[in-house]
């Protein structure tokens, strides 16, 4: 009967996933754009994820072709922000090794659709189809996080060394954007379960975000082009390759801050420092880092995990979000608790600052 009510339950998320596309006019998008393609009257699409934008598997039988389309969200990504995504892309491709999607072009050889949806400019993108399959529980190992630490600091090598494109245009994940006045994906404060108590934890932990950040500073060697979500539903698993995807969030940031995004919506898992230290091992047979870099690891992460509960907030319809629920804030609750004690050098049990008593309850703070 468990099993049951839990079958009932994804399907019940699915239906809402998909409405939501529907009412966001994402599949009139997909139907709009996919005509620019030269498929046949037998291609279907199929909704495959929901987020910032809608992802659709497309098939067309009579032609033989597949790809992946993504629909992006109305007024997030501007046609030159999307332009600059795919030439970072496509410059990887020619420069490195690393394996990414390849844009499919339109029949007029576009890279980026717009259709006009009830009078808005609406953008979409078909890629190819990329072998293998996100890594599951039970591949979130070192070897996983090595390998993935040594791609990002190939990502970083690389973004240090090109020369961007005239015009190019992506957005900053720096303070301001990310947990600032200007927060891209609204305000923590706003998330799931967040009351009184849980802002009694979370403020001080985002101020000391804050001032960590301001004291690290934005040096060149620190701050540049990112992936900014290289987590393990982004990468795709091909027998002993890795796949990146989804550079839809790429953009200018601190480079730690992609280790971050790495431990997306799983930085209270009590593995934590085993994949920490297995991506700076893999990290560090590419690029140097120094002790100052390390000892901001879990300011970025406790950042991600306040911009993650911001997004929580306003993505009630995604799937992490049905995933996950409330508990996400609760178990933030905890991990800023120990950031605090640790003044901001730790996310761990055991995390305090030197000559500081042991205070880790780990109960969840009561609900305002």
């Amino acid at each position: 009967m468990i099993e049951d009510k839990a079958i009932e339950d994804k399907a019940i998320g699915a239906k809402a996933i998909e409405d939501e596309a529907a009412a966001r006019g994402d599949d009139r998008v997909a139907d709009a754009a996919l005509d620019r393609y030269g498929l046949s009257a037998q291609r279907t699409r199929r909704l495959i994820n929901l987020s910032e934008n809608a992802t659709y598997r497309i098939d067309d039988p009579r032609t033989g072709r597949s790809g992946i389309l993504r629909v992006h969200r109305a007024d997030y990504h501007d046609r030159a922000a999307i332009e600059s995504e795919l030439d970072w892309m496509a410059a990887l491709g020619a420069d490195t090794d690393i394996s990414t999607p390849s844009v499919v072009p339109t029949r007029d050889d576009d890279r980026v659709v717009t259709v006009d949806v009830d009078g808005v400019a609406r953008h979409a993108t078909l890629f190819t189809v990329v072998p293998g399959a996100e890594p599951d529980d039970a591949q979130l190992g070192a070897g996983t996080f090595a390998a993935l630490g040594a791609i990002t600091a190939r990502l970083h090598r690389h973004a240090r060394a090109w020369r961007r494109p005239a015009g190019f245009s992506r957005f900053s994940w720096d303070w301001p954007n990310s947990l600032g006045a200007s927060a891209r994906w609204g305000r923590w404060q706003d998330g799931i379960g967040v009351g009184d108590a849980e802002r009694a934890l979370l403020a001080p932990a985002a101020e000391l975000v804050r001032a960590r950040l301001a004291e690290y500073g934005t040096s060149p060697d620190r701050f540049g082009l990112i992936h900014a979500d290289l987590r393990a539903a982004n990468l795709l698993v091909d027998g002993d390759r890795l796949h990146v995807i989804d550079f839809d969030d790429c953009g200018f940031s601190w480079f730690l801050y992609d280790f971050a995004a790495a431990v997306s919506f799983v930085e209270h898992d009590p593995r934590l420092p085993e994949w920490q230290a297995a991506w700076l091992r893999g990290y560090r047979t590419v690029e140097p880092l120094d002790p100052a870099d390390e000892q901001m690891l879990a300011t970025f992460v406790m950042m991600r995990r306040l911009m993650l509960v911001a997004w929580m907030g306003s993505h009630a319809h995604s799937r992490e979000c049905q995933e996950i629920g409330p508990g996400y804030t609760a178990d933030s609750c905890t991990l800023a608790r120990r950031y605090l004690q640790s003044a901001g050098h730790s996310l761990g049990p055991d995390s305090r600052a030197p000559g500081q008593p042991h205070d880790d309850t780990l109960t969840t703070p009561p609900r305002s």
